[in-house]
């Protein structure tokens, strides 16, 4: 890992998965299957990863066994594409410490969380994602999600932020494209802005975003990097007609149950295992006959690449 990669400067672009972690069946980490999947993405010209995202089911890991991941999936990618972790800890201390061991681990950046389960007012917000930043000289993108995590992250906020060079991106996912012109008009390009919402994500383009955290990418890689594309290109109308074949599988990510769905496109496209850690059950019955057949005409009615010659 040179010095360059962890440079706060260093800049993201492109669509960056927020990959899943791969379960054997007795419950214990499969990194093996786990590191063979990033390769598919790697394959379909995925541009970053986020590893241990609220896909990776951060929460759901002890703190040696996601350290495990990180240090497995540096080594893997070998400076390929940026590597990021997830930082979704309860307690301030605690993500400072674990921001701490993932650049241990190689990590080239972090994407940071609110404290988990307490839900900070916005002097906590800003006191806890500064009291990370110190902990390490990494970059950070701020994941602002406010329908998940129950902490908004306001652009004003982001303004206040912005004296600390570690913070160079953020996730936005309130739902509300509205935000990145608000972020643009306040901050210029001081920030990196990530779209993190998949079915907002042609919306977020138009407006100007520099990158994707998408979680449908880890079941269909190549047609997340043509959306991205075709749009780099101008070509909006052959975008608009991917997307809207799309929409229906991205709209998977935006439920209670994303992990579940988006580990069962995985399987279904023959890329890795659906199982998850408990409380995340199999779906079953006629939820599951639900999410099968969105997945199923998905994986039967999807573009080809060749036909567009990006």
């Amino acid at each position: 890992m040179t010095d360059s990669q962890n440079r706060p400067d260093k800049k993201w672009r492109g669509v960056f998965p927020a990959t899943t972690t791969q379960f054997n069946p007795d419950g214990s980490l499969d990194v093996v299957s786990t590191l063979k999947h990033l390769d598919v993405m790697l394959a379909g010209g995925v541009h970053g990863f986020v590893m241990l995202g609220s896909v990776g089911e951060n929460c759901s890991l002890e703190k040696e066994e996601k350290l495990e991941v990180l240090r497995a999936a540096v080594e893997h990618v070998d400076g390929r594409v940026p590597v990021l972790s997830g930082v979704a800890e309860y307690t301030t201390d605690l993500a400072c410490r674990y921001a701490a061991s993932a650049k241990e681990a190689g990590v080239d950046g972090l994407m940071v969380l609110p404290a988990m389960v307490y839900k900070t007012d916005p002097r906590e917000t800003v006191v806890h994602f500064r009291e990370v930043a110190s902990a390490t000289d990494l970059p950070i993108m701020i994941y602002n999600n406010p329908v998940a995590y129950g902490v908004d992250i306001k652009p004003e906020t982001f303004v206040e932020l912005a004296d600390e060079p570690n913070f160079t991106t953020i996730k936005e996912s309130s739902t509300d494209p509205r935000r990145i012109t608000h972020l643009r008009n306040l901050c210029g390009d001081r920030y990196q802005l990530f779209a993190g919402v998949d079915d907002l994500v042609l919306e977020s383009l138009i407006l100007g975003i520099d990158g994707w955290v998408s979680g449908l990418v880890n079941a269909f890689p190549v047609e997340n990097r043509l959306i991205w594309d075709l749009a780099h290109a101008d070509r909006w109308s052959e975008a608009r007609d991917i997307y809207r074949w799309y929409t229906p599988l991205l709209q998977l990510d935006t439920l209670p149950k994303l992990v579940q769905y988006i580990k069962l496109a995985v399987a279904e496209c023959g890329y890795g295992s659906e199982l998850t850690r408990a409380p995340r059950l199999p779906i079953e019955g006629a939820e599951r006959k639900e999410v099968l057949a969105i997945i199923r005409k998905g994986i039967e009615t999807r573009p080809n690449p060749a036909d567009y010659g990006v």
